[in-house]
Parts: C-alpha cells; structure tokens; sequence
C-alpha cells in the first residue's frame, strides 16, 4: 500500500518510513494448489485503515459518462476518467470473472512518481476490476489506464489471477517532465505512463512480493514468449508469458542507470534495489512462505536476515547498492507438496516463528510470549539503532484476504475470496462468493469507521479480542485459535456442499445461484460476528483482573488460578532491580 513506505530505494536514498505499514502477497497457481485452482494472497496492513468489504455491482452507463476518481488512501480528488460502457460485479480485490489483484508497495526511486497523473494504485485495481475479464486482460487495462491519464502513486507490485493463470506484475511511474502539448496548448507531462514488466507464473510454481521489487532479469523480446508493450494486441496469445514496457530499459539508459548489456538488465536492482529493510523488513516475509512449501531456503536466511552480498564494492569495502546483491532469493519456486486454501491462511498468520528471530521468544515478548511490536519499527539505544521485525501478521492489518478462481465452475459458482478483519491471528476468513450482489451487514462499507464505533461491526468486535488477547497473549490466543479455526474448519468443509447447491440452482437459472450464494455469504459473516461476540464476553470473564477463571458447576463461586508470570521475565525483574524487591526473611534482621 502507498500509506506503506518500507521501500527499497538506490544509493543516496533511504528507507522512505521505517515506522510505517506494509502488505504481504503469496500467489499460488493451478498446478501448484491442491484442489487445482489459483490463489493469492493480501494484507492490508495499515494504522489508519478501517477494515471494511468494498462492493461495486455490475453497470452499464452511458457514453460520456465519466467517473470521479479519489486517492484510496487518503481520499484526495485526482480528477475524472471515462466510465466503460459496461463495469462488472466486484467484491473486495476480485470480481465475478473471478479475477483478483493485491498488491505491495515498495516506492523506488521516488523522483519517478508523477504528481500530476489521476490513476493511484488503489483506484488502478478497482477501476480495473471493474472492466477485466481475466488476468491478462487487467494487464492490459491497467497500463492503458495509466498511458491515458497517467500515474499517481510510487512503485508497485502486484498479484493478477484468474481461474487460470497468475501473473506478477511490477510497475513505477516516469516522474514529471512538463512540455506544452502542440495540440491544446496546454502544459502537460510528457512522462506520462508506466515503466513495467509483467511475467506469468509457471504453473506448478508459487511466488510472493512484501513491499520490495522482485522482478530482476527477465526473458526479453522474442516475438513468441516475451513482447514488449509495442505489441500489446498480442498480450491474449497463450504462448506469451512475459510483457514489458518497450522502454523500460532504454529510459533507465537514458537516466544513466543502467550501462549493461540489455539481457543482464534487473528491473528491482535499476529502479528499487534491495537494502537491509528491503531484506530484512520486506523480503523475509516471503521467505516464511517459501521455506514452509520448499527445501532448500535456508541458503537464502542470511539475505532474508539484511545480510547482503553485493557484486562490487567502493574503494572502502561497503557494499554498492547500485550493483546487484548477489544472494537474493529466485521469484518463485516448486513447492515440495500441494497447497491448500488453509495453508494459504496459516501463512497469513506467520510471525517469524521456527526461526530465531521469532519475536515470542525474546524479552520484548514480555512474560506471556506477545509476538508483536508497537511501532517505531526501529529504535535507538545509546545512538545504535536497533530493529523491531516485520512479520507477515501484524496487529494494524485493516483486512486480508485469499483468493480462490476455480476453473471447472461456473464463474457465478467459481470464484470465492476468503476474507477476514484485524491481525490475521485474530480474524477468521470468511467465504464470499465473488458474484454476490450485496455486501454482508457487519462488513459492508460505512458500517462504523475507525474513529466511528459500531455495535455491528466485524471489525470492531475482532479488534476488542484480539487487544485483549495482547495483554496475555500465550493464555488468551489459543482460546481465541479454537473459535477461529473451528469457523474455518467449517466453512472450508462445507464448499463442496454449498457449490453442489449453487450448480443445482445455476442449472435452473443463474440468477438463483447468485441469490442463493448472496445469502449464504452473509449468513457466514453474520455466524462469524455472533460467535465473536460470543467470544469476546467469555474471554472477558475468564481472564480479567489477571486470573484465569473457569466455571465450576455446582459452586458459587468459579475455580480461579493467578499464573503470575513467565521465570525469565522476573528473573529479568530481579536483574533490574536487585534487592528493592527481596522479601526479608525473620532471620535476616
């Protein structure tokens, strides 16, 4: 996201917020899931976002018409653009072709952002799930979009799947060059579009982006498998599998970037190269996902840790981010085993744990193991800085999601994005049907807002859980686990059932599949928002004041027990303290 600075810039540029937020991607093909269809992945991960499912129904609107286009982070009026004659149903990040975009920021070179285009990344996505059919088709918008009315926002990543194919797609503005146009008269940039390169994941392959460019080398221009954007009309072609902007190496010549030859040319390495936070901070979260489905990462953790190998050095042996890091991690790999929609949550839910850098097993854990870190995200002690970790979980996610596109269903049935509110630890993922025409009352948009309290909203009853859980997070999160993962459970074995049904009714007429999976996705949102409630009143009982408080049928009063705190932690506290604290025995006196 753009409110996520954590970047990875060239040299003379820093991380551009080390305080901010950041958003997570894993992207899973066909081949490579269990049940054979594509899924991403997405985070929404910041302080200020409200956790809330957007809804677009399908339209046909007018010619001439044309549509207001805001900043989705900020809501800052950039201009209008020309509506499409015909616009699609979309729920959250996907729509009823069951095509799904997410995406990462990473910034790079922020000379490159065009202030004066209207398309930001937010409504880039939106916008073009709205209009898209498939995957390559949103490519394919998404860079006339930008061609057209330029690009607002900083360097991106992004996740496109349909039922069939999954892509990633890297794109970075050209910056501001204002000439007058001979036509209007009027001053206009003329950098306007997008410096991009966009590849297919090989089936049976998995991929991830966190918030820094991974694109490097890539296949160049052979007229079959690889075309430049000169050649777009071809993008449809089943054979291609790599699409890039026709000057996307010639424009980092001309900046003085790049000097090599053209097949040696990285995208990340010339307009985001890695640093230790584009490692340590960004990258790491991906490695989580590959080292959990492939063998052999562990030859990749120093990298992960921000320990970077550079090709070339200065004069005085540090390292030069302007040559390419030699120890980073490839852009996919071949999972050992098939991937389920439950494995892809359970990444969602990673916090670096099986790893030393698990963040429950240190001191700043504090004595019931939380996890987590309060930002900053860096901090200093007698002028050293210091680093909290980025995990893939993070208590200021507004909601995430997976996506599901199932080729052998009708895409009325097909397309199912699993979306949950909050820490992804906390929420359970719900099943939405991409086709549903009505958004469910505890998550539909302007149900509460986040300095706006709602009785009914999902997000506010899953945040009072999971703060709650935070103050005792090793005796109040498995409590918390069993509720969300039975919801899970369930809901994951009921979509063979709940697709029977929708199929027999798609038969009769589409139409009542819609209807009927409308309300079963609402039903589902509605279960999940009573046993939260449900949850939140039980825990409140059985952990305040510092006890654990169970029932104890037959007696007034409940079995109470005071677990006090964890050894290291008081053995830390008689450190601090020394004797302050030390009982006198009688016999000392």
């Amino acid at each position: 996201m753009k409110k996520i600075l954590i970047a990875v810039v060239a040299l003379g540029f820093m991380l551009t917020s080390l305080q901010s937020q950041a958003c997570t991607n894993y992207l899973v093909t066909k081949g490579a899931s269990v049940d054979g269809s594509t899924m991403i992945t997405y985070a929404a991960d910041s302080h200020v976002l409200y956790g809330e499912l957007y809804h677009w129904s399908a339209g046909v609107h007018p010619a001439g018409t044309m549509m207001e286009i805001h900043e989705w982070d900020t809501g800052k009026y950039l201009g209008k653009i020309e509506q499409a004659p015909r616009t699609y149903n979309v729920v959250g990040n996907m729509n009823e072709f069951q095509v799904a975009i997410g995406e990462t920021t990473y910034t790079g070179r922020t000379e490159l952002q065009d202030t004066t285009g209207i398309m930001d990344y937010g409504s880039l996505i939106y916008t073009t799930l709205q209009r898209a059919t498939s995957a390559r088709e949103a490519i394919k918008i998404m860079v006339e979009l930008t061609n057209k009315y330029g690009y607002y926002s900083t360097g991106e990543s992004f996740s496109i799947a349909d039922k069939d194919e999954v892509w990633i797609m890297e794109i970075i503005g050209k910056g501001v060059n204002m000439k007058k146009d001979k036509k209007s008269g009027q001053m206009v940039n003329a950098n306007k579009g997008l410096l991009w390169v966009a590849l297919r994941i090989p089936d049976g392959y998995v991929s991830g982006h966190a918030n820094q460019a991974r694109i490097q080398t890539f296949p160049l221009e052979n007229g079959k498998q690889s075309i430049t954007s000169k050649d777009m009309d071809k993008i449809m072609n089943p054979e291609v599998e790599v699409i890039y902007a026709a000057d996307v190496i010639t424009f980092a010549r001309e900046k003085g970037w790049y000097k090599g030859d053209d097949v040696n040319f990285s995208f990340s390495d010339t307009y985001a190269p890695v640093d230790f936070g584009g490692a340590r901070f960004c990258d790491i979260r991906v490695w989580t996902m590959f080292n959990r489905v492939s063998d052999g990462m562990d030859k990749y953790w120093e990298y992960a840790k921000g320990n970077i190998e550079h090709a070339e050095k200065f004069e005085d042996g540090t390292p030069n981010p302007n040559k390419y890091a030699t120890n980073r991690m490839p852009l996919w790999v071949k999972p050992e085993k098939k991937i389920s929609v439950h494995d892809m949550m359970m990444f969602m839910r990673d916090y670096l744990q099986d790893t030393e850098l698990d963040m429950s097993a240190d001191f700043g854990a504090g004595p019931y193991g939380l996890p987590y870190r309060w930002r900053p995200l860096t901090w200093k002690v007698d002028g050293i800085t210091y680093v909290n970790e980025r995990a893939t979980a993070t208590q200021q996610t507004g909601f995430s999601f997976v996506t599901q596109s199932r080729t052998w269903l009708p895409n009325e049935i097909g397309g199912i994005i699993w979306w949950g509110v909050d820490d992804a630890n906390a929420g359970a993922y719900m099943p939405l049907y991409s086709s549903i025409t009505e958004s469910p009352a505890h998550i539909e948009r302007g149900n509460g807002a986040l300095m706006e309290w709602s009785e009914t909203s999902l997000f506010w009853i899953t945040n009072m859980i999971s703060n709650f859980a935070y103050t005792r997070y090793n005796m109040i999160q498995p409590d918390v686990n069993k509720v969300r993962d039975g919801l899970e459970g369930m809901f994951i074995d009921r979509v063979t059932a709940t697709d029977e049904a929708a199929l027999k009714l798609y038969k009769e007429d589409p139409s009542k599949a819609v209807a009927y999976l409308t309300d079963y996705s609402s039903d589902q949102v509605a279960r999940t928002f009573n046993d939260y409630q449900h949850l939140y009143r039980e825990l409140f009982m059985k952990y305040m004041d510092g006890n654990v408080k169970t029932r104890n049928p037959g007696f007034q009063n409940p079995h109470v027990e005071q677990p006090g705190y964890s050894e290291q932690f008081l053995r830390q506290v008689v450190e601090d303290h020394g004797d302050k604290l030390k009982m006198i025995e009688p016999d000392e006196h």
